[in-house]
């Protein structure tokens, strides 16, 4: 879809449809939305005085213009409460409303700047928050079915604004937002593709293709590369796969040849069975998306290679399947990671742990710093949190602010948890130095203090997307599977820290 800003008035604007809107409680429109009502005498007043249309947060009215005016329809889209309007608000009404206008078939539409007048909202903000929401809520994932769609995908979107001299800032919103939503889509793509279609190889040239399209550097160290620097703990949960295990290494330089490159690291587990320690029958199938961090980190590498922010980023992405072969890892064994520590596996469904101890090892090798790593960790972050909250945990509390800042900003829900000392007694072993579980109590917490070990002293958030990587039902401009959860606030911290983004 092509996202355009022009400059006029959206009664003249020869469109399949155009949004207009309205706050709640409101009984007489203003703005754009006045100009639509008086073209189509007072039919917008009318609907509201007889209670069809109240401005409630995503509600969408459909009025045919019968020629009144040049948009053939006109959609009047609900914004809630008008002291409660955020940006994410936007994103979602204008999910709602697209996703409405594809299904009656509208293939050119145009849209005011929802919150920029009465709302108050940032002009520019809001406008790269209409753009992510509209090509975040219309996603698709019809990859595997044969079956032609029930209806056409909107082909274009614009942006109507009166004052001309705003176009060329608008534009740069436009792309910033475009930018954005196509990422996280790319990386819903990836999440949501079968496990055979997205093996550990094929994760690899997934990443090797966005690094030569964004001209990033790129690496994959083998099975023989991980042997020689002693990554026993990625090496012993691939151990029961026929796919050979890659680590993926994406660079990219926009800053300070001197400065320590932003480290990005993703879980990339493409199939989870849990090992020996097998999970239930139900629900495996969504084990798929047990590699969503690693998809979210190659997706925020694409979507900075294409911003150019002046600052330097490498992204990692572990990636393997988890099986239960006869070399698999068994209950009991001991493994030694990258920096020397023993872990005992006490449980092989706690394997995402144990390959991004590995890679947090390697980054620091590279001399990153500081280090995010976002994973779908634990099942108890998902009991915790649900599926509408991202877990945060880490060493630097300044830069775990920044993270959950970063989130805010773009609209993704972030909630520290506690890494108090007394956590860590449960991960003691008896015949290693931890263990890679320490018990149902506090979970989330033990996994984090478990990563802890191997971040040592380099400022280090741990990011648990358990929860709202993969949702079983549409949630505003989230489709039901694949969220894409994280790929934005990564992108987000690296723009604040270039200075490229105000905290």
């Amino acid at each position: 879809m092509e996202v355009k800003v022009i400059s006029g008035d959206i009664t003249k604007v020869k469109v399949d449809a155009a949004i207009v809107n309205l706050f709640e409680g409101v009984e007489h429109p203003g703005g754009a939305t006045r100009a639509v009502d008086q073209a189509l005498g007072g039919t917008i007043s009318r609907l509201i005085g007889e209670g069809e249309i109240k401005g409630k947060l995503s509600e969408v009215t459909l009025i045919h213009t019968m020629g009144k005016m040049e948009p053939e329809r006109v959609v009047v889209a609900g914004l809630g409460k008008q002291d409660k309007l955020t940006y994410d608000s936007i994103r979602g009404v204008m999910a709602a409303t697209c996703r409405f206008l594809r299904k009656v078939g509208a293939k050119r539409v145009a849209t005011v700047v929802h919150g920029a007048g009465a709302g108050g909202l940032d002009v520019e903000k809001a406008v790269q928050a209409l753009t992510e929401g509209t090509i975040l809520g219309l996603y698709t994932f019809r990859k595997h079915v044969t079956k032609e769609p029930e209806h056409g995908e909107i082909e274009e979107l614009l942006i109507v604004e009166w004052d001309e001299s705003k176009v060329p800032s608008l534009e740069s919103s436009v792309r910033r937002g475009r930018v954005l939503a196509e990422s996280t889509n790319f990386a819903r793509d990836m999440i949501n593709e079968p496990a055979n279609y997205m093996t550990p190889s094929d994760m690899a040239e997934v990443a090797r293709e966005v690094a030569a399209d964004g001209g990033l550097e790129f690496n994959v160290l083998e099975r023989e590369e991980m042997g020689k620097l002693e990554m026993g703990a990625l090496l012993g949960v691939a151990q029961g796969s026929k796919q050979p295990p890659k680590l993926i290494v994406m660079g990219y330089r926009g800053g300070d040849p001197e400065a320590s490159p932003l480290g990005l690291i993703g879980k990339g587990l493409t199939f989870d069975s849990g090992g020996i320690s097998i999970k239930p029958s139900e629900g495996m199938d969504e084990m798929k998306g047990d590699m969503a961090g690693g998809a979210a980190v190659i997706a925020a590498m694409r979507a900075i290679a294409e911003l150019r922010p002046r600052i330097n980023v490498t992204g990692i992405v572990p990636a393997t399947e988890n099986l239960s072969g006869g070399a698999a890892l068994k209950p009991g064994d001991v493994l030694k990671a990258m920096n020397g520590k023993t872990i005992e596996v006490v449980n092989t469904d706690a394997e995402g742990r144990l390959i991004l101890a590995d890679a947090i090892c390697y980054a620091r090798k590279l001399g990153l710093a500081p280090l995010i790593d976002v994973a779908t960790l634990t099942g108890a972050c998902r009991i915790a949190l649900g599926d509408i909250c991202t877990g945060a945990l880490g060493n630097d509390q300044e830069l775990v602010d920044r993270v959950i800042k970063s989130g805010e900003q773009v609209g993704e829900k972030i909630w520290q948890l506690p890494m108090y000392e007394e956590y860590k007694e449960q991960n003691k072993s008896e015949v290693a130095d931890i263990k890679n579980t320490g018990g149902r109590y506090g979970g989330t917490i033990t996994a984090a203090q478990f990563l802890a070990e191997f971040s040592e002293g380099t400022p280090w958030v741990h990011l648990d997307i358990a929860g709202p990587s993969f949702i079983n039902k549409e949630q505003s401009y989230l489709i039901k599977g694949a969220t894409g959860v994280a790929v934005r606030t990564l992108v987000n911290v690296a723009l604040v820290l270039a200075g490229e983004q105000p905290e």
